[in-house]
Order: C-alpha cells, then structure tokens, then sequence
C-alpha cells in the first residue's frame, strides 16, 4: 500500500510542478483570408493572381458559363452578404449584378475592375447590328445610351488586363493592408507575364497577311482585340448573347463573307455553334475553331486560365487566316 501511495503522491508532485513555456504553446492561427467575390471566371483568374494565399475567392458564373444570361442563386446573395470586396466587371456586363447587391444587403466593397478603361461604344449600324468604335469620354450615360451603350468586353486587350490588374491590387490592398507587399508583388509578377503576353499576341497578328484579317464569330466579343491588334471581327449577334440574330443579319454576314472571300469563322465557347456553323455551309467559308470570349474553359481545358484563354484565341486565329 505504501508503494501505491508513494506513486500516486509522485504524480501529483509532477502536475503541480509549473508547465514548461513549450508546454504552455499552442499552434499559431493561420491569419483568416479577406472573402472576395469576382462575377465570372475571367475576372476571377486575375483576382486569384494578384490576391494569392491571402484571399478566399469565390467565382459566380464559372467556367464556360454565359455572363450575359446568367441567373443568380439564393447561394450567390449569401457569398455577396459574406465578402468584403466584391469585384464586377462593369460596363453594364452583368446585367442582373445591382438586382443580385441589393438583395444580398452586402456591405461588401463594390469594385469596377473596367473602370479605368477607355470603352468602346457600341454604333448601330442600320442593319441591327453593332459595332465598336472608341470613346474617350465615359461618364455621359444619356450619350452612351443613345449611340447604343457601351461594349463590356474590355478584357480582350491585354493592355486593358493590366488596368484591372491594378484596379484589383489596389482595392485588395484597401480591403486588407497588412497584405499590401504581398498583393504589390504578385500585381508586379503577373504584370510582367502580361507584357510577354502582348508581345505575343502582336507578334501572331502579324504574321497574318492583312488582307485575311478578318473574322466571322458568333458574337460582337471581341471589339477591344481588333482595335488593339489590327482585326476586323464580324458577328451575327450584338454585344450580348441574349440577342437573337436576324435573318436578315445572317444573309447580309454570308454575302459579306462571299464578296470579301473571308476566310474562316469561329465558334465560341459560350454560344450556340449551330449560327456559325450553318453560315460555315452555306458560305464554302472553314471553321477555324473555337474561341473563348466570355468565359474560361475549365482547368484541364484549353483556356484555363486568362493567359491560356489569349495564347489558344491568337494561335487558332493564326492558323485559320495565315497562309
């Protein structure tokens, strides 16, 4: 007996002894990330890049998914009523996007990633049709609406990529000071992949004799590109996919491409290639394949990411109009 007091006395002397410091550590809380919303999957691949580790990013309309007709979901309110920043495109591309804040009662940062760009305008053209030319002046909303709005699609210059690059770092480092060296960095890193990325692209483009370049595709995405890099694109539809085009817009296309003996058109990967391919039929005119305007592929695809979406377009571009 006297054994077993002995022991028990022991264990007790030892958990009254004071607690090493290694002891008393407890594991380091990894620092909570800052909730961030981006609309759509091409904004969302640039807010990934520059935010990194320090973000928790949710995308709404993912990839291949159509922006222009997309319904929000009771889930898409409550991530807007859980973000501090929330990223749209802007330029009227969301549509349903102030319906979607409104009902979410987000307190959420709200920021314009196109906002520092110089949009096109969109100028009908008598057929129903519209077509991009520039607009320096963005903030007479009576004028842009009367020359029929303006052309969200700002992200098809890679030079206007950078814009929202900056647009991004700058609010993340609002939202989240304690990341400001993080975000400038990533912001500097990525930005240097997208100089090679412009030199890319301008270097495909000419290798392209300029009397081939120009385009069929399903819809008038594509504005920003042929003012930066010296392409003319040609589209049934207007500026969204929720617009039908008209007989008459699909006739007028296949004269075009027999006068002008345009060369190749394309589908993309968010509309309904049965247009394209019956003006493809009825013009002897080859597709060229597929091009990624509104959306991403997903990861494994072919345009995972917002560089790969711009070295796939350029490349099928080059090698249905080069000779």
């Amino acid at each position: 007996m006297r054994t077993r007091r002995n022991v028990i006395s022991a264990l007790f002397a030892v958990m009254a002894l004071p607690l090493a410091p290694a002891a008393l550590a407890q594991p380091a809380e990894a620092p909570s990330k800052t909730r961030v919303v981006a609309t759509f999957s091409i904004l969302g691949d640039l807010v990934r890049e520059v935010g990194g580790e320090r973000i928790d990013l949710t995308v709404l309309v993912g990839p291949n998914g159509d922006a222009h007709v997309y319904s929000p979901s009771p889930a898409d309110a409550r991530n807007l009523a859980e973000a501090r920043v929330i990223f749209v495109n802007g330029l009227k591309f969301e549509g349903w996007i102030d319906r979607l804040v409104q009902a979410s009662g987000t307190r959420a940062t709200i920021v314009e990633a196109a906002a520092r760009v110089t949009p096109l305008e969109m100028e009908n053209d008598g057929h129903g049709h519209e077509h991009a030319h520039s607009r320096a002046d963005d903030h007479d909303e009576k004028h842009a609406h009367e020359h029929g709005g303006l052309d969200p699609h700002a992200w098809q210059d890679v030079a206007n990529a950078k814009l929202y690059v900056a647009a991004i770092r700058d609010a993340l480092v609002a939202a989240d000071p304690a990341g400001k060296d993080a975000y400038a960095a990533n912001a500097e890193a990525y930005l240097a992949r997208l100089d090679a990325l412009e030199a890319e692209v301008k270097a495909a483009v000419e290798a392209i004799p300029r009397d081939r370049r120009k385009v069929i595709t399903s819809h008038d995405a594509f504005g920003y590109f042929a003012r930066a890099y010296g392409l003319t694109f040609i589209a049934p539809q207007g500026v969204s996919t929720d617009a039908e085009a008209s007989a008459r817009d699909v006739g007028r296309i296949i004269r075009q491409i027999k006068r002008d003996k345009i060369p190749a058109v394309f589908l993309e990967n968010v509309t309904d290639p049965r247009l394209v391919e019956r003006i493809a039929k009825e013009t002897g005119a080859k597709i060229g394949g597929r091009l990624y305007s509104d959306a991403l592929s997903d990861e494994n695809g072919a345009a995972g990411t917002y560089i790969a979406m711009m070295q796939h377009n350029i490349k099928a571009l080059n090698a249905a109009l080069a000779r």
